[in-house]
């Protein structure tokens, strides 16, 4: 058999089998090279879709919430509906403590106040922090580091701040690290320096300095803005989301069905909504991409059909000289394979360029829609795969119908 592939003869009469209505044979191989390119097409912009968003989100752990204190809305145990709510350190510890699932419990605080360096200045977002907030909204750092449990516990007047503060603040090409920044006319040594994320989850996070320091300064006790609640893989954020409400309301004497006492966002639920449907494009493209296929190869199928009937005569010749009736199918075989391979491969290529159109026009720039648009190796094996499987089976059809005519017969046939 392999052997038989090697054979020019072979080739020579695939080609003058073809050659004869080169027209026809093009259009068949549309369908083919349609279903080809609109697979590789949108398997690539999904995937460049998906690329976009990890971008986004990548820092953040994503099974994750955040909840804040707002006011009530139904009066409970004496006090009257409209108080105020305000979440503490000690509210954080207890969410952590005492509902299940939960891996992190992060308390946060933020405020706006004027940076002053030298003669340049501007208002900019001051977040007190702890260490943790770094393993679940990863900073990517330039240089320095982020803030450690040496600058909690100690109060340190350090800072940590986003590269587009640096350059509002410093010269270009100026050691940052070391430097000293004025936060309400304090100053704050500089320790580190992180990239501009291309979202934020809560308050602009432009200046984090140690939670403990940002409680002093704005006289904040153990009271905290927000808590950010990163649950284990393994349990569903939404779960987590309702027991750690419930729990806040009883510690705060809220009405248990007060919905407006705490505000929530659920990054997790998010996540899930945006990863369901990219799961559903890449599994629509493969349907749209295969149903395709199988069309244009069906069409291919027809072709062959047409092309046995015409070779007829030439078929009873060579059945009469001796040619066994594997051999007519096998030589059928070989071009419908052969079709169907060349219109994929032209497909893959004019789709691979599609991809290269897409991330030149859109996927440039830190907004960009779509991020390096591509398909795995792995996915253009599995179409080649199927494009060579379904040339096989649908070649098998002309071919029975080829071997089914008798020589006698054949030889007859005008």
């Amino acid at each position: 058999m392999f052997r038989f592939l090697f054979d020019r003869d072979t080739w020579q009469e695939v080609y003058d089998s073809f050659s004869k209505n080169k027209l026809r044979s093009i259009l068949t191989m549309v369908g083919v090279w349609w279903g080809i390119l609109l697979l590789i097409g949108l398997l690539g912009s999904a995937k460049g879709l998906e690329n976009s968003f990890n971008r986004l989100f990548g820092s953040f752990a994503t099974n994750s919430v955040f909840v804040w204190g707002q006011s009530t809305s139904k009066p409970f145990k004496g006090f009257q509906e409209g108080k105020l709510v305000r979440l503490t350190l000690s509210d954080a510890k207890k969410v952590e403590e005492n509902v299940e699932g939960i891996e992190f419990v992060v308390p946060r605080n933020q405020n706006q106040a004027q940076v002053i360096r030298n003669f340049l200045s501007g208002n900019f977002g001051i977040n007190g922090d702890y260490p943790l907030l770094d393993q679940v909204q990863k900073k990517k750092l330039i240089h320095g580091r982020f803030i450690n449990q040496n600058d909690i516990d100690d109060n340190k007047k350090t800072a940590v701040i986003s590269e587009e503060i640096y350059k509002q603040l410093f010269e270009k090409d100026e050691n940052v690290i070391g430097e000293y920044i004025q936060i309400n006319s304090i100053n704050f040594k500089v320790v580190g320096m992180f990239e501009n994320g291309n979202v934020n989850m809560g308050p602009t996070s432009d200046i984090h300095i140690p939670f403990t320091t940002f409680q002093q300064i704005y006289n904040q006790g153990d009271r905290i803005g927000w808590m950010m609640i990163t649950g284990k893989p393994e349990y569903d954020i939404k779960q987590i989301e309702n027991d750690a409400k419930l729990l806040l309301k009883n510690l705060n004497s809220i009405h248990p069905n007060d919905k407006r006492a705490f505000g929530s966002f659920n990054l997790g639920k998010e996540f899930a909504k945006v990863t369901g449907f990219l799961t559903g494009m890449q599994f629509l493209t493969w349907f749209v991409g295969i149903a395709t296929l199988i069309a244009g190869v069906f069409a291919i199928g027809n072709i062959l059909l047409i092309t046995v009937k015409e070779r007829t005569k030439e078929i009873g010749v060579r059945r009469a000289l001796g040619a066994t009736p594997f051999e007519i199918k096998r030589q059928i075989v070989v071009e419908a394979v052969f079709l169907t391979l060349l219109a994929g491969l032209l497909g893959i290529i004019s789709g691979g360029w599609i991809l290269i159109l897409l991330d030149h026009f859109f996927g440039q720039g830190a907004d960009a829609a779509i991020v390096n648009a591509s398909v795995s190796i792995a996915v253009v094996f599995i179409a080649l795969i199927i494009l060579v499987v379904l040339g096989t089976l649908i070649g098998l059809i002309p071919a029975f119908k080829a071997t089914s005519i008798k020589p006698i017969e054949a030889l007859r046939e005008e």
